[in-house]
């Protein structure tokens, strides 16, 4: 699985990158033909003072590509949540497969 992660309008730290990664590995348990994971973190231009914090994950699976989008305040509980909704759908995948 080739993990490849982006940030714009910020450079992350190396902790942030980290936690990424580490939740990522788990995407291995839910599809073992996982190619790759492109996760992109975004700074949402708002005019507000606090900005929102946007998680985008895409997975390339043969014949299959999943995506998912999440915004909260956080990057942590973007991604969290975008990675809760993506095990979803990587599992009712493989359930219509097996189906």
């Amino acid at each position: 699985m080739n993990v490849n992660i982006q940030t714009v309008h910020f450079g992350a730290d190396r902790r942030l990158l980290d936690y990424v990664n580490e939740k990522l590995q788990k995407l291995n348990l839910f599809n073992d033909r996982i190619i790759r994971v492109n996760v992109f973190l975004k700074l949402d231009n708002v005019v507000h003072a606090i900005k929102d914090k946007i998680a985008e994950i895409r997975v390339h699976v043969p014949r299959h590509n999943f995506f998912v989008k999440s915004t909260s305040k956080s990057f942590e509980e973007s991604f969290d949540e975008a990675l809760d909704s993506l095990i979803t759908q990587l599992k009712k995948n493989k359930e219509r497969k097996a189906a």
